[in-house]
């Protein structure tokens, strides 16, 4: 069952042969973990493509200011304007999903739709946001979504949370098609050896954990510590 479960939100299956509100509160932090990725490992079919490119995008941005490169990726400029796309890419999903999740958390008539009080009840909210936003459409259960005010705002979660992505991916890619192709010079970074990919890894774990850190410690680990 943990297997299956971490597959199952690593990409956007949705699918469980288990209730992941009976993990241990470590089992419940990684599969929040997982969706809280953006599908990229190893991605839901289209989606985790995308999204591994826009963290790519910024890992060449963050590598050049650390080094003083020119921050280039496939032959095209990375300008002030194609960072702002990509950064709004990563900002729009966690913005929907914590805005969602506080809303629910201080409304008494939808915290009363939590089967459990404390930091499992926030995690069950939670997830519920996390997997409507991201694509993944798995349960954690413990928790009855079939209100009014949940079928909405998770209907809401579902919307946004799929196609401004995508608008804002084909605004990046609009805005890198009408460049031109620009040489590789001795100032490019490699993004073809291992070190970029390493580099790829780092910039995706430290985005996700300073985005996400604060509510998991409110959340699953303020469980495990209690």
């Amino acid at each position: 069952s943990a297997i299956f479960g971490s597959a199952t939100t690593l990409t956007s299956t949705g699918a469980v042969n288990s209730f992941h509100d009976s993990y241990t509160s470590l089992g419940g932090l990684m599969t929040l973990f997982n969706m809280q990725l953006g599908e990229i490992a190893p991605g839901g079919t289209g989606s985790g493509l995308y999204g591994m490119l826009i963290l790519a995008v910024i890992t060449v941005f963050v590598a050049g200011l650390m080094v003083g490169r020119t921050p280039e990726y496939l032959g095209k400029k990375i300008t002030p304007r194609e960072i702002k796309l990509a950064a709004a890419y990563f900002l729009v999903t966690p913005l929907i999903v914590l805005t969602g999740t506080a809303i629910a958390m201080a409304g008494p008539d939808q915290r009363a739709s939590m089967l459990n009080t404390g930091p499992h009840g926030l995690s069950e909210v939670l997830y519920a946001f996390t997997s409507a936003a991201n694509n993944n459409g798995s349960a954690f259960a413990g928790i009855s979504v079939n209100t009014t005010w949940y079928n909405t705002a998770l209907g809401l979660a579902m919307v946004l949370g799929r196609f401004l992505p995508i608008i804002l991916v084909l605004a990046l890619a609009g805005s890198l098609a009408k460049q031109g192709s620009t040489p590789e010079s001795v100032g490019t970074l490699p993004t073809h050896r291992p070190q970029f990919v390493g580099m790829v890894v780092g910039v995706t774990v430290i985005l996700v954990a300073l985005t996400f850190l604060p509510v998991l410690a409110l959340g699953p680990l303020a469980e495990g510590i209690h």
